[in-house]
Formats: C-alpha cells, sequence, structure tokens
C-alpha cells in the first residue's frame, strides 16, 4: 500500500543577506510592499527586515516599469500587501538572483506523514509530495517519517534496503517516491 507524505510550508522562509546595519545574515519578509511612482513609471519593492536590529531592506520586484503596463489585479495586489504575493515573489529565481539573495527554510516547514505508523511494516512504499519547492534532504525526510535516525536511514540506503529513482543522498526541492525494505 503506497503512504502519501506531504512537505507543507509554516510560515515564510528567511531571507539570507547580509545586513548593513549590524553584520546579521538573516531577514523575515512579513509580507509588506513598498511601491513608488515616478511619473509613468513604477517601482516595487518586497520588504524586509533583519531578525537582528529590525533595519530594513527592499528587495525589488519592479523597477522603472511602464504603468499601464502593470496589471491592475497586481497593482491591488500589491497596495494591499497581499502575504500570498510575497510567498508567490520568494519562490521566483529571477527575483531572488536579481537581488543577490537565498532562502533559509529551517523551521519554516513540516512533513505531514498523515498519522500511520510504519515501524512494524517490512516494506513501505512511500510517495513524498511537496506544496512548494522546499530544498531538503530526503534522508532527513525518510529518518524523520520512519522514525529512523539519519546515520540508520544512511546504512539502510548503503545496504540497498532504501530504494529510489532519485539520488537520496542529495537536496531534493520535487516530488519522489522510495520503498523501505526491512
Amino acid at each position: 500500500m503506497l503512504e502519501n507524505w506531504a512537505v507543507v510550508p509554516l510560515r515564510l522562509p528567511l531571507v539570507r543577506r547580509r545586513c548593513h546595519a549590524c553584520a546579521a545574515d538573516r531577514f523575515r519578509v512579513n509580507g509588506k510592499f513598498r511601491v513608488n511612482a515616478h511619473h509613468k513609471l513604477l517601482d516595487a519593492w518586497l520588504l524586509a527586515r533583519c531578525v537582528a536590529c529590525g533595519d530594513t531592506v527592499k528587495l525589488t520586484f519592479l523597477e522603472r516599469v511602464p504603468v499601464r503596463s502593470v496589471r491592475p489585479e497586481l497593482l491591488d495586489r500589491l497596495h494591499d500587501n497581499d502575504s500570498g504575493l510575497a510567498a508567490e515573489l520568494l519562490r521566483d529565481p529571477v527575483v531572488l538572483h536579481r537581488n543577490h539573495v537565498t532562502l533559509d527554510w529551517d523551521g519554516a516547514w513540516r512533513l505531514d506523514t498523515g498519522g500511520a505508523d510504519l515501524r512494524d511494516r517490512e516494506v513501505i512504499d512511500v510517495a513524498v509530495r511537496f506544496a512548494v519547492r522546499i530544498p531538503v534532504r530526503p534522508l532527513r525526510l525518510i529518518a524523520e517519517g520512519c522514525d529512523l535516525s539519519r546515520a540508520e536511514a544512511e546504512r539502510l540506503l548503503t545496504e540497498g534496503k532504501l530504494v529510489s529513482a532519485v539520488r537520496l543522498s542529495g537536496t531534493l526541492s520535487g516530488d519522489f517516491t522510495f520503498t523501505l525494505k526491512r
């Protein structure tokens, strides 16, 4: 029987960027935007606060864009400080690259295993689905979901008792399946 697990976000991830005020390297995004118009051109930023000192940085989203080219729904979402839009922007690799930032997902997600007790079963087939692209180590997920230590999960992988079509020793952010034989 195929078990379904889900990796779901709990909150927005932290933004990794060096703070110019205190040299900390994490910023918290709370879904606030700043929009500025220069005649017929528009700038829009996603605001983030340093977790150490509270200093604010702006993550550029729109830069010198003609106002008429921006969809009215997008403008409404910006003016309403839509946290869903903030989450979308943080998942956009173009926005992250443009602002020279990376994301820190530590403590921002959880594994939902559906509450099934898997300890007594000889063979376990599991499909892991990601609600959003969160980079995690598959062995960490498997160890947590099957109530194993990471060392034991690695031992099962090297013995061939833990198999998957994807490489389980790296980092993944997409759906995968695995089989565990005890």
